[in-house]
């Protein structure tokens, strides 16, 4: 049975697979793809794996901007893994195919980690913001308890919302020939394989992005203002640049997700094209994930000053 078969339903053909066209029109160019691919997926891996144990054996790292990070690093490997291995193998394969069960699993994935790290950027923002406004109650408003909370809400969130949402994509009657113009299980391209009006559905995936994906991006915005109020209240310019240098690295990670989400699920369904989307996907799915952990070593100095002391230990002093 080919990909992209139909199995017969009464008057209807209902698709079984789908099949991937992403890359189908650059077959010479696929071997090269692949290589590049590969790269940045061990780079992102290695790169948030490292982080992820820079903190946890620095004690002076046990605070809860790092252990948001420590969440985030986490997050951030199993999005880039819940896209690029199969994408990786389709670039080998000449079929490019998927079963519907598994396209559904990909997309619970996918979009579980995405609201996730929505909810989790909101965190981290409401740490800064506690951290810069309210200093002397940082360590209250901020306990160990109150992060857990945190993390654990936006978790719970993430996995709850794009749960149902997911669920609901895929009681969907999927006809025709299964043909996605993609290289993952992406919210609009499924939908647009449906053979009954979506209309009633898009206008709810639309209010579902609304809510959960401008909620924390305003939330993070009212954050920031704030933010800045109090920064350019401090006296010395010192103390100002401290300010700013502690909230770049989580800026930079800010605009490039959510510039992204904001435009691939908030434009109109005419709006999208497979060129736009495909090129938008690889950013947040590709490009954000490997830039983060360059982002947070590069423009932090306690990371990097973490890094060297670790890499720079003299083996035989510590054994005497």
């Amino acid at each position: 049975m080919s990909g992209s078969e139909p199995m017969m339903s009464g008057n209807q053909s209902l698709c079984i697979k789908f099949t991937f066209l992403a890359f189908s029109s650059l077959a010479e160019l696929q071997p090269v793809l692949f290589m590049v691919f590969l790269i940045v997926y061990l780079f992102t891996l290695g790169g948030n794996l490292i982080i992820i144990c820079l903190i946890w054996v620095t004690p002076s790292l046990h605070t809860p901007m790092y252990f948001f990070l420590v969440n985030l690093s986490f997050l951030e490997m199993c999005y880039i893994t819940s896209v690029v291995p199969q994408m990786l193998v389709h670039l080998l394969v000449e079929t490019k195919t998927i079963s519907v069960g598994a396209c559904a699993a990909q997309m619970y994935v996918f979009t579980i980690l995405g609201l996730t790290e929505c909810c989790l950027l909101a965190a981290m923002a409401y740490d800064r913001f506690v951290a810069i406004c309210y200093p002397l109650h940082y360590t209250v408003r901020m306990s160990p308890p109150v992060c857990l909370k945190l993390a654990a809400a936006s978790w719970i969130t993430g996995g709850v919302v794009e749960s149902a949402q997911t669920t609901w994509i895929f009681r969907l009657p999927f006809c025709g020939t299964g043909k996605i113009e993609h290289f993952f299980c992406d919210i609009m391209p499924v939908v647009k394989l449906a053979c009954v009006d979506t209309s009633h559905n898009e206008r709810v995936l639309f209010a579902v992005s609304m809510v959960f994906i401008m909620g924390p991006c305003l939330l993070i915005l009212c954050s920031y203002v704030r933010i800045i109020v109090s920064i350019f209240r401090i006296p010395s310019a010192t103390g100002r640049h401290k300010a700013f240098s502690t909230c770049s690295s989580h800026v930079l990670v800010v605009s490039l997700f959510f510039g992204t989400a904001l435009f691939t699920y908030l434009q109109p369904k005419a709006a999208h094209t497979p060129d736009t989307d495909k090129t938008t996907a690889l950013m947040y799915t590709v490009v954000t994930p490997a830039l983060n952990p360059v982002i947070y070593t590069l423009r932090n100095k306690e990371v990097k000053e973490a890094f060297h002391r670790i890499t720079h230990k003299n083996p035989l002093r510590q054994m005497v």
